[in-house]
């Protein structure tokens, strides 16, 4: 782990202990996708695919496969597994018949939501104690964060080293 030590002894204390609870968050978050997984008969790749799809509605292959970083031969399995246990349909694009557009199915989305909402509740209830100032902070955090990790997914993909 690089850290860059502050001057301020408080401050680089708290500096090491938010990026400890963060790599503690991200490693129980991981723990917590495979049991939702596992509970449902799904591999966590599946998972993610049926979150994201369940976030933006439909979307091809191709998008499928930049978005879970799986080759394209695992995502035709993936949803060939994932057709066949109902989870979402695959039609060919009318628009351009080389791209298949995939979508979850509206009925098993509640099959999807039953394992996380007892933590959904308890997240509510966390967050009703922040005031409006603290939640945009945490809110431009996490888009911090995401461009972070987005930006070294690229990284990573484009075989770079350093």
């Amino acid at each position: 782990m690089i850290a860059r030590m502050s001057h301020d002894p408080a401050r680089a204390s708290a500096i090491t202990d938010l990026m400890r609870a963060g790599r503690e968050t991200s490693r129980l978050s991981m723990v917590f996708r495979y049991a939702i997984a596992e509970r449902l008969g799904l591999a966590v790749s599946d998972l993610e695919c049926l979150d994201y799809l369940a976030d933006i509605g439909s979307a091809t292959a191709g998008q499928i496969a930049e978005r879970t970083s799986l080759t394209t031969g695992a995502v035709t399995s993936m949803l060939r597994r994932l057709q066949q246990a109902g989870y979402v349909t695959a039609e060919r694009d009318p628009a351009d018949r080389r791209r298949v557009v995939v979508t979850i199915r509206p009925e098993r989305i509640a099959d999807l939501e039953r394992p996380y909402e007892r933590f959904a509740e308890r997240a509510e209830r966390l967050v009703e104690g922040y005031s409006a100032e603290e939640v945009r902070l945490l809110v431009r955090h996490h888009d911090r964060l995401q461009a972070m990790y987005l930006a070294e997914l690229d990284h990573l993909r484009d075989g770079d080293t350093e």
